[in-house]
């Protein structure tokens, strides 16, 4: 596909998951401020789970950040040391490619460029 880079990438996203839309703006604000991401998506969904050994139905923000591998131990520590939930989720899911301008995009937000 004329575009894409299907070679392996530094590249990945990282995911997380808040109660409510305002505690996900704050999430996402200070993460792009702090140039942990480059980009953060907001999206409701619903989520169904086991906790305290009981079946939770609940509606939350998911986090779908987007980063260079090299910043994800710090984005994981600014997540966690915020995060409202006692277990926060916190998912890295490499890319394994990408249209390589915005791969670059990434590079320049998070301070990865030469």
């Amino acid at each position: 596909m004329a575009g894409i880079d299907v070679q392996p990438t530094p590249y990945c996203t990282v995911m997380t998951t808040v109660s409510t839309m305002e505690q996900a703006a704050e999430l996402a604000r200070g993460v792009v401020e702090a140039a942990l991401g480059a980009c953060v998506q907001i999206d409701t969904v619903r989520s169904i789970y086991r906790w305290s050994g009981a079946v939770q139905d609940e509606s939350e923000c998911r986090l779908t950040i987007k980063t260079h591998r090299a910043r994800y131990d710090a984005l994981a520590n600014y997540l966690a040391t915020r995060h409202p939930y006692q277990l926060p989720e916190i998912i890295c899911i490499d890319l394994g490619g990408g249209s390589g301008t915005y791969l670059h995009w990434i590079d320049e937000q998070v301070g990865m460029t030469l």
